[in-house]
């Protein structure tokens, strides 16, 4: 039996620094790219998104994404990563990535996945010189800790706690430090 690794998608934030829906701008939407560089790794993913978001939600689904629409965005990353848990708590694991990160190759989330597959309790792409990006995955041995999260800070708290469970998966993927936070930051990956 294939271990099932869930993809999970955040898209809850409130894109303040962007002006206006981030996830929604440019040519192709960056929410669009990063669910499907998630959905082609791990082929399936739960976008995770604040009530109300048709826009957002019309985006999603055609590409085959799970859409789970949660008040509990308002908390921050762990209030949303929290949601998405408990949806699919009977998973062996989950990839999380995040909506406003269009450019992370689909390559390097299958290697985060094959990371979990071979029994890594937490995966984690970062660059030669040990600098750490996204997406994170956990196993579900995690479950319990990644469920009494809180405020915005994602797992970064899991992460403290198991140093030494973290595999990480060496990639020249540029795209693991790759955030849309500004409409200057989409003019420099060329996204307009």
């Amino acid at each position: 039996m294939t271990a099932d690794i869930r993809g999970v998608l955040l898209c809850g934030g409130r894109a303040s620094r962007f002006g206006a829906d981030k996830l929604l701008a440019g040519a192709e939407p960056i929410v669009v790219q990063a669910a499907r560089h998630l959905l082609e790794a791990t082929g399936n993913a739960l976008a995770v998104i604040p009530p109300g978001r048709e826009a957002l939600r019309a985006a999603l689904e055609p590409l085959g994404c799970e859409v789970l629409e949660t008040d509990r965005t308002a908390l921050g990353m762990a209030g949303s990563l929290v949601a998405a848990i408990e949806a699919t708590e009977r998973a062996d694991g989950w990839i999380v990535a995040l909506g406003d990160m269009p450019a992370v190759h689909t390559g390097t989330i299958k290697a985060v996945r094959d990371a979990l597959l071979g029994g890594a309790a937490i995966a984690l792409p970062c660059d030669a010189h040990g600098r750490r990006g996204h997406p994170v995955g956990f196993a579900s041995s995690l479950r319990g800790e990644l469920l009494a999260l809180h405020g915005d800070v994602g797992a970064r708290e899991v992460l403290a706690r198991h140093p030494g469970a973290i595999r990480s998966v060496v990639t020249d993927d540029g795209g693991i430090f790759v955030d849309i936070d500004t409409p200057q930051d989409l003019d420099r990956m060329g996204g307009r």
